[in-house]
């Protein structure tokens, strides 16, 4: 099934999540519940150089699979910038991987040109992007839909998936707690 035919099964995907994840994604200790290991991947960027997952090891990231055209994926960018602005200096980074269908040609022009209200401010996507597909998608766990967000501890595990829109604030959590 294509990202583009999934958006109402996310929708469903996000409440069933909902309904059975309990509450957040921790242990009774405190300590971050490990859902995976970070698959091994290498991802292209825009300027065709292979970025790997595993290179990122030793900091916390969120990897967050968007598309140009998906509505909820633009609602997050602005907290994606302000994320990257705000802990990039503490050991993070975001990670965006396009899921478009026409790839580069559809993604370059859109980071270059499309502002974003961030705090007052209109900027562009700071973080790197990748471009994705469904293989590397399925090396997530597959997608149900976008937006799709994994945020990863310095040691390389999943502690965390969003399947549809986060919640701002939940992840800002998630991403303070663990560095």
């Amino acid at each position: 099934m294509r990202i583009r035919g999934s958006i109402c099964i996310f929708i469903l995907a996000g409440l069933l999540v909902a309904a059975f994840s309990g509450c957040g994604g921790t242990n009774t200790s405190g300590a971050p519940k490990v859902l995976a290991n970070e698959p091994e991947v290498t991802f292209k960027d825009l300027n065709g150089q292979d970025v790997t997952l595993s290179s990122l090891k030793g900091k916390v990231v969120v990897v967050n699979f968007w598309a140009t055209w998906c509505e909820p994926c633009r609602t997050e960018i602005p907290w994606m910038i302000a994320y990257q602005q705000k802990y990039a200096d503490k050991g993070f980074t975001m990670l965006g991987v396009a899921m478009d269908e026409d790839g580069k040609s559809a993604v370059e022009p859109f980071i270059k040109t499309t502002n974003f209200d961030v705090a007052g401010k209109q900027l562009t996507m700071n973080y790197p992007i990748v471009l994705g597909n469904d293989d590397i998608a399925a090396k997530f766990g597959g997608m149900l839909g976008l937006p799709t967000s994994l945020v990863i501890s310095r040691d390389g595990k999943i502690v965390k998936r969003y399947i549809g829109l986060v919640n701002e604030a939940d992840l800002d959590k998630q991403i303070k707690d663990l560095l």
